[in-house]
């Protein structure tokens, strides 16, 4: 984690910054920053520029869908946020690319407001993806941590370029590889890289066709 001690250089995307809660609000809270994409732990801030072309925007739908799927098929209770901004106040914030409540014993919070959902009042999601290219490697790192710290129990990356997923279970406030999903029981991280590479030659109708057969059939 890159430590900045001058609060103007947040002017730097993709990197940390050293800030006080106070300081970081004002940005997250400034509307000529209200495309950024906004982090906060341990004291520092950083700002990430969403994504606006089709590789991102085409594999955070096909992400999407392997989730809503499989949880639909199975009975599995779920609620999706996209880009919603989660915030301990004077402690932490965190923007995921996606972010799911998966059970029936977790406070979800209703969609009744633009604010930031306030972990204070409601669980944090179990499950928690981002898509990176440039940020795959802080995606890795720094926010690993933030999302160890912040009781999240599951956490994907995909590295964009790629279509690899990396797919961790959190417990005890440490993270470990794994192959299927705890959260999803019976989801092979393996299939959803499967349904990330089918993107590059099938469209979304021909993959959910195949994923709901390949579902249907577990």
């Amino acid at each position: 984690m890159t430590s900045n001690s001058a609060i103007t250089q947040v002017l730097e995307t993709d990197i940390w910054v050293k800030a006080t809660w106070e300081e970081f609000l004002n940005f997250a809270e400034d509307s000529a920053w209200e495309k950024g994409k906004f982090y906060y732990y341990q004291k520092h801030m950083r700002v990430e520029m969403s994504p606006v072309g089709p590789l991102h925007g085409r594999q955070n739908s096909i992400m999407a869908c392997v989730v809503i799927l499989f949880a639909t098929l199975r009975n599995i209770r779920v609620v999706q946020f996209t880009n919603t901004s989660f915030r301990k106040a004077g402690i932490g914030e965190f923007q995921p690319d996606l972010a799911y409540y998966i059970g029936s014993d977790l406070r979800v919070p209703p969609d009744d407001s633009n604010s930031a959902v306030d972990l204070n009042q409601y669980d944090p999601p179990n499950l928690i993806v981002e898509i990176g290219a440039s940020s795959f490697n802080d995606d890795l790192g720094g926010k690993r941590l933030l999302y160890e710290d912040a009781g999240i129990s599951e956490y994907w990356v995909e590295r964009a370029n790629t279509r690899e997923v990396f797919a961790f279970a959190i417990n005890g406030g440490g993270s470990g590889r794994i192959q299927e999903s705890r959260v999803l029981p019976g989801l092979e991280i393996a299939l959803v890289e499967e349904a990330l590479n089918r993107s590059q030659t099938q469209d979304d109708g021909e993959i959910n066709r195949w994923l709901i057969q390949t579902f249907s059939q577990g």
